[in-house]
């Protein structure tokens, strides 16, 4: 197999796992009705003037599965952790009893599930897209080889496994969008 050709598919599979990292990770900010610590990841706070995430200033966790307790290590930061907290707009209300924040997780309405369903959905879609323009990719080196003197039919092969491993991402995606559908669905 050419350089180009291995170089190609290397690249379009780390960009296809990547794919996959980075929907599991939008996935896991969808809320489903229980408090996850995954809500509030990627939340700033402003500390000492500088965007902070919330998990270095603080200790995230949920008490049971309609409550989320945040820690501040500093009392100081209890008021900027509210405020990134409404201006997050995520549906949640802060409460501050003076030592930590507490924030009790509303149930879900069954609009507002299906909404998150879709929203999960089109993830999954956005993901495929990021999969299928690897492949694009590669094939476009393939296409570029075989011009350029690489065996015709091995170039077909290379191009079979390719949408092999297209078909197996497409796969873990359908799975990862099913399985946070079930997951918001579930009251």
């Amino acid at each position: 197999m050419s350089d180009s050709i291995e170089m190609g598919l290397e690249m379009a599979k780390e960009n296809m796992d990547h794919a996959i990292e980075h929907l599991a990770s939008e996935l896991s900010k969808i809320r489903t009705g229980k408090a996850s610590p995954a809500m509030l990841k990627g939340l700033m706070v402003d500390y000492y003037g500088a965007p902070t995430p919330l998990t270095q200033v603080a200790n995230v966790g949920a008490s049971d599965g309609k409550t989320l307790t945040i820690q501040p290590w500093e009392k100081s930061i209890m008021g900027g952790i509210e405020k990134a907290i409404f201006e997050a707009n995520l549906g949640l209300t802060p409460q501050n009893n003076g030592e930590m924040i507490i924030i009790n997780i509303p149930p879900l309405t069954e609009e507002r599930r299906k909404e998150f369903v879709k929203h999960a959905k089109a993830l999954g879609e956005e993901a495929k897209v990021s999969v299928r323009n690897a492949r694009h990719k590669i094939l476009e080196i393939i296409k570029t080889e075989v011009k350029d003197g690489y065996p015709e039919d091995a170039g077909k092969r290379v191009e079979d496994n390719v949408q092999k491993t297209v078909n197996g991402y497409g796969d873990k995606i359908n799975a990862l969008v099913a399985a946070k559908e079930k997951d918001i669905m579930t009251v």
